[in-house]
């Protein structure tokens, strides 16, 4: 299977939310979640603002069921004590992760991840804490290039 830029946003915005504290559960169903949310922003979908809260860092969180990564916000639910995130009524689990970008890759799931915790952690962390930034600076720049490189190392 190919590896496309939804699997890079996801697993960069998995890298994200853990260096920036997540466990690794939570920032695997953060980084599904914005990849949904930025998938359907771009067909149109207006569900909601990407960010503009006032969240501080990762465990900054503001109003009942929502959830502030720096200004990015999802909402937020919680199962068997693990914080997870939704869009659209549908929890994002590891399950579905593992389904929809850890199965991309194939056995060079784990050399993929470590790069891109590697390349996240060469950020300042308020690029990391913005969303705009990050999809910009962080994601923007480097997604073609590592959706055909992830994609050839299968």
């Amino acid at each position: 299977m190919v590896v496309g830029r939804f699997q890079v946003m996801t697993l960069l915005q998995a890298a994200r939310a853990y260096v920036l504290g997540l466990p690794l559960e939570s920032a695997y169903s953060w980084g599904l979640n914005r990849a949904i949310f930025i998938a359907a922003a771009k067909r149109g979908f207006k569900g909601g603002p990407a960010g503009g809260g006032q969240g501080a860092g990762a465990k900054s969180s503001k109003g009942k069921g929502t959830y502030f990564l720096g200004d990015d916000m999802a909402f937020k639910t919680e199962r068997d004590g693990v914080l997870l995130f939704t869009i659209g009524g549908k929890v994002q689990t590891k399950e579905e992760f593992d389904k929809r970008v850890r199965s991309r890759f194939g056995e060079n799931y784990s050399a993929a991840w470590k790069e891109a915790l590697a390349y996240v952690k060469g950020f300042d962390r308020d690029i990391l804490l913005s969303a705009d930034e990050f999809f910009r600076t962080v994601y923007r720049p480097v997604r073609d290039e590592l959706a055909e490189k992830w994609s050839s190392a299968r």
